[in-house]
């Protein structure tokens, strides 16, 4: 297709979805980020660079080059054979959108090989029905923060620029904990006052990002719709929950579906060394074993084409 690339390299940012009250709706754009490159060969191959990843299909099962094919399959061109290359210094299964990363690398790498026909707004509605909710894929789409709906057909959005001040740390323990056991997790029904309650803090933490207003998160962050149900699946998450805010974070939430905890921070806050002091103890055991800590800044940016020149190599968040 004229105006395609030989060799084409995404970016994509991890994400944390909800932030509390915003269950499937609400998510923001981490620094911390996996690559996908695709171009045009002889025979379809599929590696991973760093990491092993032995658990995945390399051949043309593979979600990345499945995911390509519907970009294909859209833009009504011949599929060919493609040398995928992925790496991810985002976790798996631990809340941090590495499955959402993966499907909007392989939607950007594959439309660019194209000279991009399909518009970011469609790679977005592709990528919402694939994961089957927007609040991952919308960051990793549009950067920032975003808040969106998903009917079942159509996918819209408002993208918000981070607050100035506004950076998250993280803590990712060592463990897995999938999406489809946290969501089993879930009620099938709530009350009239918990949906209210919900509803209410949604709209107020969206506001107060919008408006930079840092002070309300500590309100604005609380929900009653899937993280009590959660927390037993997290050994401290009822305590990071509780007391985060008392040690110096602005708030504190699940990471979309777990196990990893995200902090708000004020980025000048000097009780930065507490708060990881903290989150290090209650979600690792007194001695801080098993949970990595992370700062990343909130990324304004979600899908990037990059050269595709350099070495695939890291620059992940600070430890």
């Amino acid at each position: 297709m004229p105006g395609g690339r030989d060799r084409a390299r995404a970016r994509v940012p991890a994400t944390s979805a909800n932030l509390g009250p915003g269950f499937d709706a609400l998510g923001i754009a981490l620094s911390l980020y996996a690559w996908i490159e695709m171009a045009p060969a002889e025979e379809t191959t599929i590696r991973y660079v760093g990491d092993p990843m032995p658990n995945l299909p390399a051949d043309k099962t593979n979600l990345l080059y499945v995911i390509a094919r519907r970009v294909y399959e859209e833009a009504g061109a011949p599929m060919p054979e493609l040398e995928i290359a992925f790496r991810g210094d985002i976790p798996l299964a631990r809340g941090l959108g590495s499955s959402a990363a993966a499907i909007v690398g392989a939607l950007g790498a594959a439309n660019a090989l194209l000279g991009e026909p399909l518009p970011r707004e469609e790679l977005f509605r592709i990528a919402t029905e694939i994961e089957g909710h927007p609040d991952n894929v919308g960051p990793a789409t549009f950067g920032g923060i975003v808040s969106a709906v998903w009917d079942g057909r159509r996918a819209s959005h408002i993208r918000l620029d981070p607050p100035p001040a506004l950076t998250t740390l993280v803590a990712i323990p060592a463990y897995e904990l999938s999406t489809s056991k946290a969501r089993a997790a879930l009620p099938e029904a709530y009350s009239r006052a918990d949906a209210v309650y919900n509803l209410s803090r949604a709209a107020l933490l969206t506001a107060a990002l919008a408006t930079g207003r840092l002070d309300a998160l500590k309100d604005a962050m609380q929900d009653k719709l899937h993280q009590p149900y959660r927390a037993p699946l997290v050994p401290g998450l009822d305590r990071v929950l509780r007391e985060t805010v008392d040690r110096g974070a602005l708030g504190a939430a699940l990471s979309g579906a777990g196990p990893t905890a995200i902090a708000l921070v004020d980025e000048s806050s000097p009780r930065k060394n507490e708060l990881e002091t903290f989150l290090r103890e209650a979600m690792g055991g007194p001695d801080g074993a098993g949970v990595e800590l992370l700062w990343l800044p909130p990324s304004v940016e979600g899908l990037v084409l990059v050269p595709a020149t350099e070495p695939m190599n890291g620059g992940g968040g600070a430890r």
